[in-house]
């Protein structure tokens, strides 16, 4: 396994991740626990990169609130990972240090990876890879990226969601066309698992039920994007995104249908 550290240095609001250049850099691995990571990628998408989130509680820095009072906050660091194709199979593994030591004793606080569309072609020309397809596994009390609370799981992590394929297109702010991939919470579904050492994702993608939007043209009061199911019904939806629970009720009245 390789690791790359980050060259830029960054500050995120929400997790507050704070670094150093001089001597609380990541260490290399050198034993005790890990995490591994599967994810079983389907044949029409392509994986996320794997990026591991490592915590501090000895190396801080002190950060100040609305009001200007100071308060200390932990140090965190991120490091892209690179993922090894378990032989011939759609299977990528990614092996994460729990503990990493040094100075800072750094320790794993959370790994983001997930699916997205690799060729987006097959859905016309210029259209862009979109929203979706990401999973953020917690493995202490700290905030995830992006923030959100997560689904608590005892022991390993073993997810399978549905996928279904989005076709956005959108006008207001500049024109854009994206694929993207919706399934019970999107853009990111969040998980704490404290006690995690395996994480299998095997996500399944129906892309026999596209839906497409279409946004207005002209940004104005009541007007909104369009969706158009794979059953010929359209409608609006709250938030801004296709219905996941109309997704699988059109898909499971279909499989039905096909067993009679």
């Amino acid at each position: 396994m390789r690791v790359r550290v980050l060259a830029v240095l960054f500050l995120c609001s929400t997790l507050g991740l704070e670094v150093s250049a001089k001597d609380d850099e990541v260490l290399p691995y050198v034993g005790g626990e890990k995490v591994i990571i599967r994810v079983k990628v389907p044949r029409e998408l392509a994986a996320r990169e794997v990026e591991a989130v490592y915590r501090s509680t000895v190396c801080t820095s002190v950060a100040y609130d609305v009001d200007g009072n100071p308060y200390k906050r932990d140090g965190y660091r991120r490091l892209d990972v690179q993922s090894v194709r378990e032989g011939d199979t759609e299977v990528l593994r990614t092996e994460l240090p729990v503990d990493r030591g040094g100075r800072c004793r750094w320790r794993l606080s959370n790994v983001t990876f997930g699916i997205r569309y690799g060729e987006t072609s097959q859905f016309g020309e210029s259209v862009a890879h979109g929203e979706g397809g990401g999973v953020v596994v917690m493995f202490d009390g700290s905030n995830s990226p992006g923030g959100g609370l997560g689904i608590k799981v005892d022991g390993d992590v073993d997810i399978s969601p549905d996928y279904y394929p989005w076709l956005s297109e959108r006008f207001v702010g500049g024109y854009s066309k994206d694929a993207n991939l919706v399934t019970s919470r999107s853009p990111y579904v969040r998980y704490l698992a404290l006690s995690a050492r395996r994480v299998n994702f095997e996500p399944v993608l129906h892309s026999a039920y596209l839906v497409s939007s279409v946004g207005p043209k002209i940004k104005r009061k009541g007007d909104y994007a369009i969706f158009h199911y794979s059953d010929g019904s359209s409608s609006t939806e709250g938030g801004g995104e296709p219905s996941f629970r109309k997704l699988q009720a059109i898909r499971k009245a279909a499989e039905l249908e096909s067993v009679k």
